[in-house]
């Protein structure tokens, strides 16, 4: 741990690029906000920016150290620069970067320019210290991450262009934490090594409209209602246990008491029993082996007295490896048929490569932490959410999602909430895991 003054200082430097308004719009191109952004960075990061080759790409950032005697494939750190809106009454105003109750206040603080902070410092850090690295090390930052835009598959295809191929990246993810999963008692680094894809479903009901002062049977609106109750009541997906979780469960086991505990403690043996029980017990596990629909947005007519001749809903998926898109769409538009509802797919991706918890990418940032937090158990994790990471798979086998900055449970609901907030102390272990994944290589 740094002594007080050094976490006093990373504090300001983090506050100041909070401080920044970096939220991002879709379909708009915004080069003058992350232009002010990118001066803030370079007055924080002095070496960083005097060092390190860097490319723009409308606002997302590459930066290259090159090393002068390259000996293996680079690596890669990541974390994106772009927020979502901060609407909505604050403890502490969200561009403000406040440092008050022990912790820095603002949109981004956890998602995830905290993390970024924790980047560009380590390499600040290594560099003013005259360290040579031994192989080419990158930082990647895009400025769309939360409008799934053009950022990283940008810095993706200059990477190409380049004939790189990454020995391993860390990019956001899963995070220090107690009690990931209820009764789970311990602090735990989730280090996610699974990625679910991601799509969007339009659900259309058509018919002749009409006047509502004499409604018809089976309107639009009401078929999609059945259709949307159908989904609720009668899961159309299969839940499944795979080695992430079964890992996941088998390391998280110690910590429960109780009959879940065992369960837990033998998932391999028992996954078809956790398979069938985690959904209906547990959302956020369900999740974790399952693919998932929710929806989302929802349009009939315009007019208060008028029956739609089209009427839509969207459901937002996330697709688990064992049943992807194609399967996924087949089995909505089954289901959709019998309520004569269309199904139309706005976006799909398949899901992402899984890293393998036995590699030795994963055992050097498993190593890192154990070495960095005492006391915190490392363990694999399915990622239910979507990362930038997942653009990088044609040129790495090894996209590591964990950002080393230890959350309670208010900052983790806080990622895209009210109070947004990173307790200081965070910092500096961060900081010195990066420094040491860096200089492990």
């Amino acid at each position: 741990m740094q002594q007080d003054g050094q976490t006093t200082a990373y504090a300001k430097k983090l506050s100041k690029m909070i401080q920044c308004d970096t939220v991002s719009i879709p379909d708009v191109s915004q080069p003058e906000k992350f232009k002010a952004f990118h001066s803030v960075l370079k007055s924080l990061f002095p070496h960083v920016f005097s060092t390190m080759e860097v490319k723009d790409f409308d606002g997302s950032l590459l930066l290259k150290w090159a090393s002068k005697i390259p000996d293996g494939k680079p690596i890669l750190l990541m974390s994106h620069q772009d927020v979502v809106e901060a609407t909505g009454t604050w403890r502490h105003s969200p561009f403000s970067g406040d440092i008050a109750d022990g912790a820095v206040w603002g949109r981004g603080t956890v998602d995830t320019k905290g993390s970024l902070f924790c980047i560009f410092q380590a390499f600040e850090e290594l560099i003013g210290a005259g360290y040579e690295p031994t192989t080419d090390l990158y930082i990647a930052s895009s400025c769309t991450e939360e409008v799934s835009g053009p950022g990283a598959p940008a810095i993706v295809d200059y990477l190409r262009s380049q004939n790189v191929e990454l020995r391993f990246l860390l990019d956001e993810g899963g995070m220090i934490k107690s009690e990931p999963l209820k009764g789970a008692k311990g602090r735990f680094a989730m280090i996610g090594c699974l990625e679910k894809g991601t799509g969007n479903f339009r659900f259309v009901a058509r018919s002749g409209g009409g006047h509502a002062s004499a409604p018809g049977k089976n309107t639009p609106l009401v078929r999609l209602g059945r259709f949307m109750s159908e989904i609720e009541k009668h899961n159309p997906f299969t839940a499944k246990m795979n080695p992430t979780t079964i890992e996941m469960f088998r390391r998280l086991g110690p910590t429960v008491s109780g009959p879940m505990g065992f369960v837990f403690r033998h998932a391999k043996g028992l996954s078809p029993l956790l398979s069938t029980v985690l959904p209906k017990a547990n959302p956020l596990a369900g999740a974790l082996i399952s693919t998932t629909l929710a929806f989302t947005m929802a349009k009939g007519s315009d007019g208060l007295n008028v029956l739609p001749q089209e009427a839509y809903v969207t459901g937002n998926s996330r697709f688990i490896h064992h049943q992807g898109p194609e399967e996924t769409y087949r089995l909505l538009k089954g289901i959709a048929a019998k309520y004569d509802i269309e199904v139309e797919v706005i976006n799909a991706s398949e899901p992402c490569p899984v890293v393998d918890f036995h590699s030795d990418s994963f055992k050097l940032v498993e190593r890192t932490v154990r070495d960095i937090f005492p006391g915190v158990i490392p363990s694999p994790y399915a990622m239910t959410g979507g990362t930038d990471a997942r653009f990088f798979a044609p040129i790495c086998k090894d996209a590591i999602r964990f950002a080393p900055l230890e959350i309670n449970e208010q900052q983790f609901k806080s990622i895209h909430g009210l109070d947004e907030n990173i307790g200081i102390d965070a910092l500096p272990p961060a900081v010195e895991f990066y420094k040491r994944i860096l200089t492990s290589v």
